[in-house]
C-alpha cells in the first residue's frame, strides 16, 4: 500500500502563492441549466480571474459536470498551478429526485476519482471541494489514492506518489484527523483483503490482526485447532478440518480507558465477521471460473479487525468485542462432507447439506460465544451468500436482523457511503432449515430467498433478547469491475465506515 498524503488546511482565503508548487489544483463542477457551461461548485477565490473562464473550458473541453468525470484544464500561466482537475459532481442532490447521493457522497467520488485520476502523475494538490464538506474530501483523497503494489516489481523509475494535499476553506483540524484516521482504517481492511490466500491464511491473518490490534491499543486472544476442540467449536473445526492449516479464532477487546460516564462505557457491542481466507467450496466445490474472487472471503473479519482497532483510534466511548473467526475451506481426506452433523458451540446440531454454506457455519459457532458477553447489541457482517448480488446487486450490503437496529444500522451505512438496504427475514422460511437428523439444516432445498435464509440460520445463534444486525457483504467488499469514485479494484473497505457510525452512536446516543 502506498503511504497516505500530508494534509494541510490552507483558510478560507489562501494566499496569491498557495498554488506556486501544487502540480493541480481540483475544482468540482456540476452540469449547466438546459445543457449550458458546467458551474463551478464551492469556493472560487483561488481561481482568481480564471474562475469567469473555467466553466467555458471545461466545456470546450467536452466536460458536462456529470458524476466522476475528469476534465483537465491547462492555466497557460493564468494560476500558479499548471493545471486544474475539473472533476463532475453531478446533479445537485435535491434536483434529482432522490437518485443522486447525498453532498458528502458526492464529494467523497469526486475526490476519489481526482485522487485515481492524480495518482503517480503528482506529488502536490490543493483541492477546494473541501469547501463543500472537507471530510468527505479527505476520506475521499485517502480512498481514491490507494493502491495495493505489495506483489509488484518496483518501476525502474518509482511513479510520483500523491504526497501532500491542500485543503482550502475553514476546517476544525480534529474533523481532518478523524477523516483522516477512518479512512486508514479502511485501507488497512483493503490490504488484508487484498493480501493473497497463500501468505493470509489462517494463522497468517490472525498473527496481523494481533499486530494491528496491539498498535491501537487492543488486547487480543487467539485460539489455535486445541483450544477451539477443547471449546467445543464444531463449525470452525468442520469448516477448517479439510486445509492443511488448520482455523483460527481471534477475540479482541477494545474497553475506553475513561468516558463520560461515571458507571463505565455506556453500551457494550459485540462484533463477529467472517474469516474464511479461500473458499473453495470444499467438497461442494466451485466452478473454477471466478474461483480466485475467494481470496475476498475474509471480507468481514478484516472489516470487524479495522473497525475495532478504528473504535479504540478514536477513542470512542463504547466497549467493543470482537469474535473473527478464520478458516480455510478446502477439499481433501479430512475435509467435512455433505450429511456429516456438526455439533456448533453452545450445543446446537447442524446437518450439512452443502459444504459451500460455510460462512453460517463458523459464524454460527462466533454469535453464540459473542452472545456470552452479554451484549448490548451484536453486528456481525460477511460475504455470505451469492444471493446478495441477485437480490441488491454489487454496492448495496443487505441489512437483517431486528426491526429496529437494523433500520439503524441501515441509515448510518447509507449515509457513510457503504450504502445498505434493510430487508426483512420471513418466518416462513424457517420451516424450510429443519433436518431430518439435527436441529436445523445449513441450507434449504430450494434458492429462493438465499439471503434471507442465511440471515435466518444466523438467527438461531443469536441470544435472546439481543439487538443484532447481519450485513451482507458478498457484492460491496470485493469490486470485480473497474475503479470508480474512491473505490478500487479488489478489496474495498466495506462495511470498516458502517460500523465506525454505528459505535460512535452507540457511544454518544445508546
Amino acid at each position: 500500500m502506498s503511504s497516505t498524503p500530508a494534509l494541510e488546511v490552507l483558510g478560507a482565503t489562501p494566499g496569491a502563492d498557495t498554488l506556486t508548487d501544487a502540480d493541480a489544483l481540483v475544482v468540482g463542477v456540476r452540469p449547466g441549466e438546459g445543457g449550458g457551461d458546467p458551474v463551478v461548485a464551492g469556493d472560487t477565490t483561488v481561481l482568481g480571474d480564471l474562475a469567469g473562464e473555467l466553466p467555458a473550458l471545461v466545456a470546450l473541453l467536452g466536460g458536462t459536470g456529470k458524476a466522476e468525470e475528469v476534465t483537465r484544464v491547462p492555466t497557460r500561466g493564468a494560476i500558479g498551478t499548471p493545471l486544474v482537475l475539473a472533476v463532475g459532481l453531478g446533479k445537485e442532490p435535491g434536483d434529482a429526485a432522490g437518485e443522486a447521493p447525498d453532498l458528502a457522497e458526492q464529494v467523497r467520488r469526486a475526490a476519489g476519482a481526482a485522487a485515481r485520476a492524480l495518482h503517480g502523475k503528482a506529488a502536490h494538490v490543493v483541492t477546494t471541494l473541501s469547501t463543500l464538506d472537507v471530510a468527505a474530501t479527505v476520506e475521499g483523497v485517502l480512498l481514491g489514492d490507494y493502491a495495493f503494489t505489495d506483489y509488484k516489481k518496483a518501476p525502474d523509475t518509482a511513479p510520483t506518489e500523491l504526497a501532500r494535499v491542500g485543503l482550502v476553506g475553514d476546517a476544525d483540524d480534529a474533523a481532518v484527523t478523524r477523516a483522516a484516521t477512518v479512512a486508514r482504517a479502511v485501507r488497512n481492511a483493503r490490504d488484508l483483503v487484498n493480501t493473497p490466500p497463500n501468505d493470509l491464511y489462517p494463522d497468517a491473518f490472525a498473527r496481523r490482526a494481533r499486530a494491528l490490534a496491539e498498535a491501537a491499543g487492543v488486547s487480543v486472544e487467539i485460539l489455535d485447532e486445541s483450544a477451539l476442540a477443547e471449546g467445543g467449536f464444531g463449525g470452525v473445526l468442520g469448516v477448517g478440518g479439510g486445509s492443511s492449516r488448520p482455523p483460527r479464532l481471534v477475540r479482541l477487546t477494545y474497553t475506553p480507558a475513561s468516558g463520560e460516564h461515571a458507571d463505565g462505557p455506556r453500551k457494550k457491542v459485540a462484533l463477529v465477521g467472517k474469516g474464511i481466507t479461500f473458499d473453495t467450496g470444499g467438497i461442494s466445490i466451485k466452478p473454477a471460473a471466478n474461483m480466485d474472487h475467494m481470496t475476498s472471503d475474509m471480507s468481514g473479519a478484516a472489516g470487524v479487525v479495522a473497525a475495532t482497532c478504528l473504535a479504540a483510534d478514536l477513542g470512542l466511548d463504547v466497549e467493543v468485542v470482537a469474535t473473527v473467526p478464520m478458516a480455510e475451506n478446502m477439499p481433501s481426506g479430512t475435509a467435512y462432507r455433505p450429511g456429516d452433523v456438526l455439533r456448533m458451540y453452545g450445543g446446537t446440531t447442524v446437518e450439512v447439506l452443502n459444504t459451500d454454506a460455510e460462512g453460517r457455519l463458523v459464524l454460527g459457532d462466533a454469535i453464540a460465544r459473542a452472545c456470552e458477553d452479554s451484549p448490548d447489541y451484536l453486528l456481525e457482517t460477511s460475504t455470505l451468500t451469492g444471493a446478495q448480488l441477485v437480490a441488491l446487486g454489487s454496492r448495496t450490503p443487505g441489512v437483517m436482523g431486528t426491526d429496529e437496529f437494523r433500520d439503524r444500522v441501515a441509515g448510518h451505512a447509507v449515509a457513510a457511503g457503504d450504502g445498505g438496504w434493510a430487508m426483512p427475514l420471513p418466518e416462513e422460511l424457517r420451516g424450510d432449515l429443519d433436518s431430518r437428523v439435527a436441529d436445523l439444516a445449513n441450507v434449504t432445498n430450494h434458492r429462493f430467498g438465499g439471503m434471507l435464509v442465511g440471515g435466518i440460520f444466523l438467527r438461531e445463534f443469536v441470544a435472546d433478547g439481543v439487538p443484532w444486525v447481519h450485513l451482507d457483504i458478498a457484492g460491496p467488499a470485493f469490486n470485480t469491475g473497474g475503479p470508480h469514485g474512491y473505490t478500487p479494484k479488489g478489496g474495498t473497505g466495506v462495511p470498516v465506515r458502517t460500523i465506525a457510525a454505528v459505535l460512535d452512536d452507540i457511544a454518544r446516543h445508546g
